[in-house]
């Protein structure tokens, strides 16, 4: 357990040697699942009084998904667009080390505090952005954080079309009756 917590705590201290550790680690995928999920819950307590109980499911269900497409994407637009000379990864790799780029979400259990869920969010919102560039960096195997950022910036776009376009055809689903 401490070696999990350590793990939360570095990627969240954007150690580039913490999402090494994790790349190579072929079990932390549960771990991985692990952060996604309590970032996911982490966000839900913070804005229980709007979503509720049933916000927090969604939320979860949502951030996996999301965590998904988002390795997927990147795992296409990284390797099979923008390479560089070393890339070397499998979705696997991407899904873990993006996986733990979420620690920085778990901060948004803050947001129950009357008057700072609005400033939380996007600290934590930024925060897993940078995160996310560190993962993606380590990942592919970049010299170019710069790379990294594009990859990133790149697959958050097409994924924002993928949600958009799934909730504009099964959101009526959603909606409470």
């Amino acid at each position: 357990m401490a070696s999990y917590i350590n793990r939360i705590v570095g990627a969240a201290r954007l150690d580039a040697h913490t999402y090494e550790e994790v790349e190579a680690d072929t079990r932390a995928m549960s771990q991985a699942m692990g952060v996604v999920v309590l970032s996911s819950v982490a966000a839900g307590v913070g804005t229980i009084a709007k979503g509720g109980m049933a916000g927090i499911l969604l939320g979860v269900l949502t951030a996996l998904l999301g965590w998904y497409v988002w390795a997927v994407v990147t795992y296409f637009i990284g390797t099979r667009v923008f390479p560089e000379a070393r890339t070397q990864t499998n979705l696997g790799e991407l899904l873990r080390t993006i996986g733990f780029s979420s620690s920085p979400g778990l901060i948004r259990v803050l947001g129950l505090i009357p008057g700072l869920a609005g400033p939380v969010f996007l600290i934590a919102a930024i925060w897993m952005l940078v995160a996310m560039v560190v993962a993606v960096r380590q990942a592919l195997d970049y010299t170019s954080t710069l790379r990294a950022l594009g990859v990133c910036v790149i697959g958050w776009v097409i994924q924002g079309l993928i949600f958009t376009l799934l909730f504009s055809l099964f959101g009526n689903l959603l909606k409470p009756a």
